[in-house]
């Protein structure tokens, strides 16, 4: 298969599907109340029942809202919806009713499809007050008396499970042949980490043109069918793109439960690949090391050997004949286990959506958990570089994906320029012009290319740079990323824009929620690593956590530093 030769998402998948065995899992839901699976035939005739629906209620370039936890009837719609010839536009569950109608808003939804009640309820009202919404599907049946839902118009209601029953003629099955590399596939809102969301619209050939470098990536991860587990939510551009990866490698499909169910769901899935953002490795990170750190005697002393040597492979340092024999004893007696808890037949862990940062990286590779890190935005659909597994260089996001042209500006961001950028911002030309000039998309980041092997180095993000009172740049990243891989520490953001020195909020982990002096220390070692400019002078512990649930992080994981900043204002100011 040639997926340059292909012209959309959809002709992908029709090949797959007809090439792999009709009766072989390809989708599982591992909810234990919902435990749904789907082979690949039955996900194609599951595709063409609910297109007909859609097509029935749209016009070509319609959107549709996607709003559901990952499951496989995401997948389904998903297809569905550009099989009928209109657009997807997901969204976050996490989101609140003010967002479901900035969005709803913006992007005039012809069709709304939503997984259950509960989000139902949270789209009640904006849903059936728009009068250019004609439909709204149901994954589960609606149970308006529970959930006390303002339904005025039954017939506007349709549930999954009463379209799949419906028996399908060959003459009902849509075959869309006007799908083209350059159409709409999806319309995918930014995080919004200063503000309200963009719509960036991608293409089918933005997303085909980004699986050709993941295939490469995969292609020596790969022996025996691969297995996924799906657990960010498909609303993100990055694990949208992982989906339609999942079909160019005819992988089986799982579906985690929900984010506490992780572990239980790994175990259970036992997959091949992994893909998460940087905050699941901090997290990790800081298990694996508490629990390495808690060992004494002579398990500590293979732990030390274990970090030791690994860092040796992975930086491709020289080892004597000893330590070769010792790091290969290490594979058996630590890292195998390690191994173990992730199912046993990991090959690797894919990093994308923020950065990663270095020590965290390395320690991650040295235990036997190979983490290849790649860069990407929603605008570049997503992906414009990662490392390969025989070269992994953490430092780095990689060398770019086949067909992205990138290069550094003279003030040092990144700019990409290839099939895969987007076609634009919805309903925003003015803010699609400031960020594409020539084709050349203005990324917001900064970093450099190596000049030996073209590995691209992401080394700051343009508008999360402070600027001192005596006009330093400083990374607020950097400095975060070292205060949190403290074990005292869960959360931090650094302040100090137009000031003449930086503050910090710091959020202790449970365990060291009363110990402001262990904290007080942490800041102190960290210091010592640091410029005179960046150090943090002052620190204020703060109770709440930033969660997706109080506005101050994106569904990603990422510190949403503007409203952190309002909402902690005088507690800010106070430390000058």
């Amino acid at each position: 298969m040639n997926l340059d030769n292909l012209n959309s998402l959809i002709e992908l998948f029709f090949y797959q599907a007809d090439k792999q065995d009709k009766k072989s899992i390809f989708l599982q839901w591992l909810n234990p109340n919902n435990k749904k699976t789907y082979t690949w035939e039955e996900t194609k005739l599951n595709i063409f029942k609910l297109s007909k629906i859609i097509k029935e209620n749209i016009k070509e370039g319609d959107r549709c809202l996607l709003v559901s936890e990952n499951r496989p009837e995401w997948f389904i719609s998903d297809l569905a919806i550009m099989l009928s010839g209109g657009i997807t536009v997901p969204a976050y569950t996490t989101y609140t009713e003010e967002d479901y109608k900035y969005l709803i808003e913006d992007c005039e939804p012809t069709i709304v499809i939503v997984s259950n009640n509960d989000m139902l309820k949270k789209l009640n009202t904006t849903i059936n007050e728009k009068i250019f919404i004609k439909k709204i599907i149901t994954f589960d049946e609606v149970e308006k008396a529970n959930h006390k839902l303002n339904i005025d118009n039954k017939e506007k209601y349709l549930d999954f499970s009463t379209i799949i029953k419906n028996n399908l003629s060959e003459k009902d099955k849509i075959q869309n042949n006007n799908l083209k590399r350059s159409s709409v596939a999806c319309i995918i809102y930014t995080s919004g980490t200063g503000g309200n969301p963009k719509g960036v619209i991608l293409s089918h050939g933005g997303i085909l043109n980004n699986l050709v470098g993941a295939c490469e990536i995969m292609k020596p991860l790969i022996t025996s069918r691969p297995v996924f587990l799906t657990w960010l939510p498909l609303s993100h551009s990055y694990e949208h793109c992982v989906q339609f990866a999942q079909i160019a490698v005819g992988a089986k499909v799982f579906y985690a439960e929900k984010i506490e169910k992780l572990l239980d769901n790994i175990s259970e899935a036992k997959p091949t690949i992994m893909t998460a953002v940087p905050r699941f490795y901090q997290n990790l990170y800081n298990k694996i090391n508490i629990n390495m750190k808690k060992q004494t005697g002579i398990k500590a002393k293979l732990v030390d050997a274990t970090i030791r040597l690994g860092k040796k492979r992975l930086l491709k340092k020289k080892m004597s004949f000893f330590e070769k024999l010792l790091n290969s004893l290490m594979d058996i007696l630590v890292r195998k286990k390690i191994k173990q808890q992730f199912g046993g037949n990991l090959k690797a862990f894919i990093s994308g959506g923020g950065a990663l940062d270095r020590e965290i990286g390395e320690f991650l590779n040295s235990v036997g958990l190979p983490t290849l890190q790649g860069y990407g935005l929603t605008e570049t659909s997503p992906v414009v570089s990662c490392n390969p597994i025989h070269k992994i260089k953490v430092e780095t996001v990689g060398p770019p994906f086949k067909g992205n042209q990138v290069k550094i500006a003279n003030d040092g961001e990144i700019l990409v320029k290839g099939e895969n950028v987007m076609l634009g911002y919805w309903n925003k030309k003015e803010e699609t012009d400031k960020v594409i000039k020539d084709g050349w998309l203005h990324t917001g980041d900064i970093g450099e290319i190596e000049p030996n092997d073209g590995y691209l180095k992401i080394t700051d993000r343009k508008k999360d740079i402070i600027v001192s009172l005596g006009g330093d740049n400083i990374s607020p990243a950097k400095i975060e990323n070292m205060i949190t891989n403290e074990q005292e520490v869960d959360q931090c953001m650094v302040y100090g824009d137009k000031k003449n020195y930086l503050v910090a909020l710091i959020v202790a982990n449970k365990e060291f929620l009363k110990e402001k002096e262990k904290i007080n220390n942490v800041i102190e070692n960290v210091n010592k690593k640091l410029t005179l400019v960046e150090k943090i002078k002052k620190i204020q512990l703060i109770d709440e956590n930033f969660s997706i649930e109080n506005g101050l992080l994106t569904p990603t994981m990422k510190i949403k530093r503007k409203k952190v900043t309002e909402k902690y204002k005088k507690d800010l100011e106070k430390l000058y």
